[in-house]
């Protein structure tokens, strides 16, 4: 249960700085429980560090982050994870939009030429997949967040990886992200890989998107700093048979007027 616990935790926070651009601290964070071992890697945050407390701040994102085992077996794979952060703000009125047809069954080339004006964000992850009496096999790719247009209040992203070994497969990651009081609330869908046999283990990410729409500039993210932090409630649910898990984030921030 503990380790369970850790990874929602760690995972989690790696979800909330994507939507939301949390603030991390310059070294790396590395977590331990049992033969587990967490790390969220020290360029992980947001620039500028000092944000308004009454305006939002358009903000550049990078997050990265690795989970293992110290025997070597998979983390669990995670089914959603919901989120809920203050002070956060997503824009994207007037950008345009990807499909999630247009990425299904795709390699990354073809998703670029399908999509190119609707990227939003960039980087790598890494999958590992074992299938049962086998070592399991680490399998690297781009990654790419593509913006899934808003509707009814609810905005759309969407994560696209292709792996090529050892299956040859697109896995299309959905965030439903929803205003909620002063932040956000989202939903991130995460298919099942490989059948249920593949967990990410590494995953890098940078979102610095601002645009222009009816003469004014735009910026996907920004946040605000109010009390000098900036809070996110995390729940995360699995695969497996392991119940719900909840955890709160914190990270410090610097106000400015």
């Amino acid at each position: 249960m503990r380790k369970y616990l850790v990874l929602t935790m760690a995972l989690g926070a790696l979800v909330a700085l994507s939507v939301a651009g949390i603030a991390m601290a310059a070294q790396d964070t590395v977590i331990r429980a049992g033969n587990l071992v967490v790390t969220v890697d020290g360029s992980s945050g947001v620039s500028p560090k000092a944000l308004s407390k009454s305006t939002y701040t358009p903000v550049k994102f990078t997050a990265a982050g690795s989970v293992r085992t110290t025997d070597g077996s998979q983390p669990p794979p995670i089914k959603e994870v919901l989120l809920e952060a203050k002070n956060a703000a997503v824009d994207v009125k007037g950008y345009p939009t990807c499909s999630s047809s247009a990425l299904q069954a795709r390699d990354t080339k073809a998703v670029e030429k399908a999509c190119p004006d609707s990227i939003i964000g960039k980087g790598t992850t890494t999958v590992s997949v074992a299938f049962p009496e086998q070592t399991p096999i680490p399998a690297k790719s781009p990654l790419l967040v593509f913006n899934g247009g808003t509707s009814g209040g609810t905005t759309t992203f969407y994560i696209h990886a292709y792996l090529t070994q050892p299956i040859t497969t697109a896995i299309v990651t959905t965030v439903k992200i929803k205003k909620a009081g002063t932040g956000l609330k989202t939903v991130t869908s995460v298919p099942k890989i490989a059948n249920g046999a593949g967990s990410v283990t590494d995953f890098s990410l940078t979102i610095d998107k601002k645009f222009n729409y009816k003469g004014k500039q735009h910026s996907v993210l920004s946040a605000k700093c109010i009390g000098g932090k900036i809070q996110a409630h995390v729940t995360a649910v699995f695969y497996d048979s392991s119940p719900k898990l909840s955890s709160d984030v914190l990270r410090t921030c610097t106000s400015k007027p």
